[in-house]
């Protein structure tokens, strides 16, 4: 479609802090400047120097960047723009206050609290809804992309303090025309979320965030991951062999209905797993909602915030760690 016409304008970013610097990137929280004193806090993902003129991995940076740019949907972290500046891809995207399901694990066991089974179940059909949103995704034709996560896990699962579930980092996702895939070739993604055959090199589709997503809930329900092993390669194996328990034998609030649920996730027979996010979403909604009233948001965002305490207003997430107190480096700029 023709543009009507073109509005040329340059953003500027004041750096304010470090928020998690992983492998090959470092996220930090950054102000977004326009107009007037318009001002915008996001996260801000930067590719660290020595990654900088590696070609393949500048276009699956790129490539993440304009996958997620179309991803909607208040279960996804948005992506706001993809910049370059002196040589540095970054991408900035939405700042999420609040922390990661790992760190919320910690904070759970550190505080010997049980997370009530109607959360857990709430909080996985967050994630069903935000991944049946990006396995529909369709390009402009209306071909569909073929949207693989294939790294739901703790760490890529945030919980706003306000109570919002959401979706980030889709830096090894596959879909068609968008990133380099060696699927079948490399494995990629944390070993005790993957899907069985994700872990023996095979080619995934959407049903293994499924599996991903079963791990999740069946986590949130226990506190602990059947299927972590000492190595990833125990928990690869792990993950391809180990007999599924009975959930309801290991914790007593898991009744025979929800087992049923975490069983069919958790199928190794993909004929027998959940053959879309929608038809789990449906089974995890019903669960909680059948009698008339469930979980919410709100219901989420309050049990977060006393888990959390007075530490709740200082802190800042973007799937990566929390920061508790103001950093003492000084701001600087990217133009």
């Amino acid at each position: 479609m023709a543009a009507l016409f073109t509005i040329q304008s340059d953003f500027r970013y004041e750096v304010i802090r470090k928020i998690f610097e992983g492998g090959m990137g470092i996220v930090y929280e950054a102000e977004q400047h326009g107009a007037r004193n318009f001002v915008k806090r996001v996260a801000m993902k930067v590719i660290r120097q020595n990654y900088a003129n590696q070609k393949q991995f500048i276009e699956n940076f790129v490539g993440e960047a304009k996958l997620v740019a179309d991803l909607i949907h208040t279960n996804i972290v948005q992506t706001y723009h993809l910049g370059e500046a002196r040589g540095l891809y970054f991408i900035s995207m939405e700042l999420i206050h609040g922390v990661n399901l790992e760190q919320f694990a910690q904070q759970l066991a550190e505080k010997r609290q049980i997370l009530p089974a109607e959360l857990a179940v709430f909080i996985t059909s967050r994630i069903a809804r935000g991944l049946a949103y990006a396995h529909a995704k369709t390009d402009d034709s209306g071909k569909a992309l073929g949207i693989v996560h294939r790294d739901v896990s703790f760490k890529n699962i945030m919980i706003a303090f306000a109570g919002d579930v959401k979706l980030t980092d889709f830096g090894i996702a596959k879909a068609r025309g968008f990133l380099q895939d060696d699927e079948g070739e490399v494995v990629a993604g944390k070993a005790d979320y993957m899907s069985p055959e994700q872990a023996d090199f095979q080619i995934t589709d959407k049903r293994s965030d499924l599996f991903s997503a079963g791990v999740v809930l069946a986590n949130l329900l226990l506190g602990y991951n059947v299927f972590k092993g000492a190595t990833p390669e125990e928990s690869r194996d792990r993950i391809m062999t180990l007999p599924l328990p009975n959930y309801s034998q290991l914790n007593p609030r898991i009744d025979q209905r929800l087992n049923e649920i975490v069983h069919r996730t958790l199928a190794r027979d993909l004929s027998q797993r959940y053959p879309t996010a929608d038809e789990l979403l449906y089974d995890l909604e019903y669960y909680i909602y059948h009698q008339g009233y469930g979980p919410t948001n709100e219901t989420l965002g309050k049990f977060i915030r006393e888990l959390f305490g007075q530490k709740m207003p200082s802190q800042v997430h973007t799937g990566g760690t929390t920061v508790l107190e103001r950093s003492t480096v000084p701001k600087s700029r990217i133009a």
